[in-house]
């Protein structure tokens, strides 16, 4: 889909919600389906990269180099991994434990033990989307995590801890929406995993906006999809709404318009 289709339909969508067109008639239901569309082709993007970087996390978790826990033979291969991943915070690996070791440091001297996604690991799930403050870097990252198993037993991780400021900002270049569209995304939780102004990554609107808006997320967080209206910065949104499966997070795509 090229920009000049979104774009017109964003104009399109922007005209009839300032006209106050709020109800389902057969021009607002075509506009909506069209916005659909375009935030469902941007979401299996964003889903499209994290699934590539999971399944390179997941074949390298299945090496002999990952399963032999020796970080010695570990540090290399996974040195070539981090090479190819312009958005990654870093890149690492853990024992059993949780004790971490990344490409950038070798042993960090910390734990992955308290992170809330670490038990899926040690059951043998794979992790994608868990949003943390990196304890290597110290920046906002999504992660990306495959457990290590050897002999049927969990023996470590590999992970993939993704700078999301970069990764956001990879995307709203990608897209190329006009300003008054409006483009992010909320975890499970309803914090901000991504938005086009940095400085909203990780907060929670509904700490930081209207009572309309925390009703909008609270609906965002309930439904798999649909259409919302809320109020925010001086302007009033509508935007639509839907759930990726792999990561849980919700996509929304909409548009500002003035005040009455």
């Amino acid at each position: 889909m090229t920009r000049a289709r979104p774009f017109a339909v964003f104009v399109a969508f922007l005209a009839l919600v300032s006209a106050g067109g709020t109800q389902a008639a057969p021009a607002e239901q075509d506009i909506v389906l069209d916005v659909r569309v375009t935030l469902d082709a941007y979401r299996a993007a964003v889903d499209a990269r994290l699934e590539g970087i999971a399944r390179a996390v997941r074949l390298f978790a299945a090496t002999d180099e990952a399963r032999s826990g020796e970080w010695s033979r570990i540090r290399g291969p996974l040195a070539v991994l981090d090479a190819t991943l312009p958005e990654r915070a870093a890149v690492w690996f853990t024992t059993a434990d949780g004790t971490l070791f990344t490409v950038e440091r070798g042993s960090t001297g910390e734990t992955l033990r308290d992170r809330e996604y670490f038990p899926s690991l040690l059951e043998g799930r794979d992790v994608v989307g868990a949003l943390v403050i990196s304890k290597s870097t110290g920046k906002r990252s999504v992660i990306v995590a495959s457990p290590v198993i050897s002999d049927g037993k969990v023996t470590g991780s590999i992970g993939v801890s993704l700078d999301a400021v970069k990764l956001a900002a990879a995307i709203d270049q990608s897209i190329r929406f006009p300003p008054e569209v409006v483009f992010y995304v909320l975890d499970s939780r309803g914090r901000t995993a991504l938005h086009r102004a940095g400085e909203l990554i990780f907060v929670f609107p509904s700490d930081v906006g209207s009572p309309t808006l925390g009703t909008a997320v609270k609906t965002m967080l309930a439904q798999p999809e649909g259409v919302v209206h809320y109020q925010y910065a001086g302007s009033d949104k509508t935007a639509v709404f839907e759930r990726s499966r792999l990561t849980g997070w919700v996509f929304v795509l909409g548009t500002s318009h003035p005040q009455n």
